[in-house]
């Protein structure tokens, strides 16, 4: 099956339809390229500075340089782009809230081996979610343009809804071949992995997933990003980073305290009740 694509005027609703239709999906020419050049200029210190990959999965010519809310402007506005939050949102719907779950650039050097066809949410020590249930909204962000011959992401459309764990080929696989500036779409349940490079240049990803908040981020974005960063973040932001509750209760601190008074100082001796009834409408509004 061909991977969907759709123009940058697509609506989340239709973007979610494609996830649930297929699992994947491609946005072609969302943002102009000009954008993720600024990214990769801020984050250029850190891509430098990261190492190569340990082992065959991560890439041993693959760097993987996160911390990115911490490190980039530009990408904090990438991470809370309307359209991605928008089919984040309709995608885990039948969860109570969603938070990040990593912010990661991937530069896949020249004669990098092809990743081995893998599900993300096997992360979570290979929990077999329900099939159709999906716990992450994932995207790519091409940097660079994405082609067959640098390692594009190969993907099986449709393989979200296989149950059990599979092993493929790369024959079985199809690239997702887009021009900078495009991002694609893909649930945590669907088969994928890098592609190989051929090419003498290196393909700069930059891959932001999304997942429920009850479970745990594969990203620690509290310390990724360190407080005297986080205080000077908005709240929208903060929130979408973890400093919120997940369900009813998931990570209120000390005496029930909202993350977000905890992060700004604010404790339970020193809440005037105005601002108790606000944590309350926050919390409740989220």
């Amino acid at each position: 099956m061909p991977i969907p694509r759709l123009p940058a005027s697509a609506t989340p609703d239709a973007v979610a339809d494609a996830l649930d239709r297929e699992g994947c999906a491609v946005v072609e020419r969302l943002v102009p390229p000009s954008l993720l050049d600024r990214a990769r200029a801020e984050l250029k210190p850190w891509l430098d500075a990261t190492p190569v990959g340990p082992d065959d999965f991560s890439g041993r010519n693959t760097r993987r340089t996160g911390g990115l809310i911490a490190r980039s402007q530009t990408c904090r506005d990438v991470v809370t782009n309307p359209l991605v939050l928008g089919t984040v949102k309709a995608v885990l719907k039948h969860a109570t809230t969603f938070q990040l779950h990593l912010t990661q650039v991937i530069a896949v050097g020249p004669d990098s081996e092809s990743q081995m066809i893998h599900r993300d949410q096997w992360a979570f020590d290979f929990f077999p979610f329900p099939t159709g249930y999906e716990v992450q909204c994932n995207t790519i962000w091409a940097m660079t343009d994405f082609t067959e011959e640098n390692g594009a992401t190969r993907l099986i459309p449709g393989s979200h809804r296989l149950e059990g764990r599979r092993e493929f080929t790369q024959a079985e696989t199809v690239p997702a071949e887009m021009p900078a500036g495009s991002i694609l779409f893909y649930t945590g349940s669907l088969y994928h992995g890098a592609g190989a490079n051929r090419s003498n240049q290196v393909r700069y990803g930059l891959n932001i997933t999304y997942a429920v908040s009850w479970l745990r981020q594969e990203e620690n974005q509290y310390l990724s990003v360190p407080a005297d960063i986080a205080r000077g973040l908005p709240d929208s932001l903060l929130k979408l980073m973890g400093y919120a509750r997940g369900a009813y209760a998931l990570g209120y601190v000390d005496d029930m305290r909202d993350p977000l008074d905890a992060l700004r100082g604010i404790t339970s001796t020193n809440v005037a009740l105005g601002d108790l009834d606000a944590a309350t409408a926050r919390v409740r509004g989220q």
